[in-house]
């Protein structure tokens, strides 16, 4: 069968073939540690899921305009507005389905064949595949565990080059957890400003960070907007991942560019969720320091529990909820990279983790501790077995 060269183009993604495999082996009644998802293991607070059945009540179950319901799209400006201090106006707003399908509509309606889009590594699975859809190219930027993955200013300038189209930042990053500060993030913006380039930032887990790193938006400073593309989502903040509501602000022109591509795609995010969103805008986020609170026990334990095993190393993550550990003391004969670590950890001892390589880090493993503290204990238990017997072996 000859498929189109923009599909052949792509791969399916890492993270969900992980997940994917995992299932088949719980379907098998296999009890599997699975450390794979990236989403939180909180439930939809209540008030929002109320709400969805309030929609369905009133039978708010038709087409809605294809940017979404005008009460949303201003419940989201003024929700950034009181988060990160942006000025937005609902013309400058679409609501997507998921965070991840408003990078693919900003990629496609900026990227001609041959143009280039600045990506740090390691990345989110879906930036390059998004990328070389649209016919541009990555050029990646390699972070460095030292500087706890954080991209720099000056790597941007040298990055830069005739066909530069964007550059996306992703912070609180998934897998590494790092977060740019506030200060360095500025001198990344004036390198985009003066270069003409676009600064596409992902927030998606803006509201998970620990420590000093507070949430911080880009598009709060003045005089940002013209220049950024700001990335939202309510999968993770709220614990939302299934309902698929995310969004984009971005200037008005951008924003029309982008209902064009959606109107002739998914048309409008399902009406049920949209008023959902709506509630979980407007309503309380007790459930937000609910869920930071224990993340962030999880990732001490974590941290201290992948650190106890020699020859891992494991920088410690600001923001999201991945551990990003270094297994390269670990590889060899037999295990010549993290994708077969990751291969024979989910068959000999049934954890579920994504390599590195699906980020552009080789040598690497995401762990997510969006997991009770029971799998996590039993994870860390597995794989001091799994390693302990690997040293032990002839």
């Amino acid at each position: 069968m000859q498929l189109a060269e923009r599909i052949n183009a792509i791969t399916v993604s890492p993270t969900l073939a992980v997940m994917a495999e995992a299932e088949r082996y719980k379907a098998r009644g296999i009890d599997v540690v699975d450390f794979g998802p990236g989403e939180p293991d909180f439930p939809t607070p209540e008030h929002i899921k109320r709400a969805a059945i309030a929609a369905i009540e009133q039978n708010f179950t038709k087409y809605t305009a294809t940017a979404g319901i005008p009460p949303l799209r201003k419940a989201i400006c003024d929700w950034h507005a009181a988060q990160f201090g942006s000025q937005y106006a609902p013309n400058e707003c679409i609501v997507s389905v998921g965070g991840k399908h408003a990078i693919f509509n900003a990629i496609n309606v900026l990227i001609n064949p041959g143009d280039e889009v600045l990506i740090p590594v390691p990345y989110w699975v879906s930036f390059p595949d998004i990328v070389k859809y649209a016919g541009g190219r990555p050029e990646y930027i390699k972070t460095e565990a030292k500087d706890g993955f954080r991209l720099r200013a000056e790597q941007v300038e040298r990055a830069i080059g005739p066909r530069t189209r964007i550059l996306i930042l992703n912070s609180p990053c998934n897998p590494t957890g790092a977060v740019a500060p506030p200060d360095e993030f500025l001198r990344i913006l004036e390198v985009c400003k003066r270069r003409g380039v676009w600064l596409l930032s992902d927030e998606c887990y803006s509201h998970f960070t620990y420590g000093e790193a507070r949430p911080f938006s880009i598009a709060g400073v003045p005089e940002a907007k013209p220049h950024v593309i700001t990335i939202g989502s309510l999968s993770k903040t709220f614990s939302m991942t299934g309902w698929r509501v995310g969004y984009a602000l971005a200037p008005a022109p951008l924003v029309e560019a982008m209902l064009k591509l959606q109107s002739q795609s998914t048309s409008n995010p399902t009406s049920i969720a949209q008023h959902a969103a709506l509630e979980a805008l407007k309503g309380p986020m007790d459930s937000v320091g609910t869920m930071l609170a224990e993340y962030a026990r999880r990732r001490e334990r974590i941290i201290a529990g992948l650190r106890a095993i020699r020859g891992i190393t494991c920088t410690e993550p600001q923001g999201a909820f991945y551990v990003f550990p270094n297994f390269e003391a670990l590889l060899g004969d037999d295990l010549q990279c993290t994708s077969d670590l990751a291969k024979q950890l989910l068959e000999r001892e049934h954890i579920a983790v994504v390599p590195g390589e699906a980020f552009g880090a080789p040598g690497y493993l995401r762990i997510s501790y969006a997991t009770s503290m029971e799998r996590i204990e039993e994870g860390l238990k597995r794989l001091g077995r799994f390693f302990q017997s690997a040293s032990a072996a002839p």
